[in-house]
């Protein structure tokens, strides 16, 4: 479907070796776009390319390992990409991390910090990076993977929380100064979704049933129906939408769970 159509885009997705941010990378593939897959490790981010390509013809994906807590990295990752690919058409912020679970009381400034600095300013660095190009153009679609983490509060998780609400309002800001040169930015809420970062929730069989019990659609989401969402923000069935959290949770927040 045209709408949905991303054939001559580049987009760059981090955290794309796994979970969430592969399913992003592969649904883009598929509606046409090349794809920039990254992570920490080459090696795990050339599988998933060679996934791609023997799917969708060489040179659809391509393996740029970096560490979202490396600013020189990201850099790197940004420049090879012009280099190799001509552009940077959409971004997606999926990598985050999580040092610390328990009340606020026990974190340590160290785990405070880099939950921040790699949910947060990192996005900021990866932004700020590519969106002159984009604003030069008058065309982009920056995408951050927040969560619905964001919209609540926890005993467990808080700084995470934290972090991923600060996304939101990232997004609300840049919306604002990116508008006026056709540059969207916007957010996807994820609730609880089948990857490794909540494999203990949908591992274990007590957990899980609450999780049905609380979600109205009765069940644990998927990383490709997370990926319809980034699909649709990245395309010309989005292009009038920008500012925006987009909450994929099966309605888990409308009912008060978690």
């Amino acid at each position: 479907m045209e709408l949905f159509d991303l054939t001559g885009k580049v987009a760059i997705i981090t955290g794309s070796s796994r979970g969430i941010g592969r399913a992003i990378a592969e649904a883009f593939a598929q509606a046409g776009a090349r794809v920039v897959i990254s992570s920490r490790k080459q090696l795990a981010c050339e599988d998933v390319a060679a996934s791609i390509n023997a799917s969708h013809g060489e040179e659809r994906a391509i393996a740029l390992a970096a560490s979202i807590s490396d600013k020189a990295a990201l850099q790197a990752l940004v420049l090879q990409t012009r280099r190799r690919l001509g552009r940077v058409d959409v971004l997606v912020c999926n990598a985050a991390s999580n040092p610390y679970y328990g009340p606020m009381a026990g974190i340590s400034d160290e785990q405070f910090r880099k939950i921040f600095d790699n949910n947060v300013l990192a996005n900021h660095w990866l932004i700020t990076m590519v969106a002159p190009e984009m604003i030069a153009r008058g065309d982009g679609a920056i995408i951050i993977i927040s969560s619905i983490g964001g919209l609540i509060g926890s005993d467990v998780i808080g700084a995470y929380n934290m972090s991923k609400a600060a996304d939101f309002q990232l997004v609300r800001n840049l919306a604002i100064e990116f508008g006026p040169h056709n540059v969207r930015v916007n957010a996807i809420a994820p609730g609880v979704i089948r990857t490794d970062f909540a494999r203990a929730l949908w591992e274990d069989p007590a957990a899980e049933a609450e999780l049905r019990r609380v979600t109205p659609l009765g069940r644990i989401g998927e990383p490709q129906e997370v990926a319809g969402a980034a699909v649709f923000l990245a395309s010309k069935a989005g292009a009038y939408v920008t500012g925006q959290g987009i909450v994929v949770d099966g309605g888990t927040t409308i009912k008060g769970g978690l």
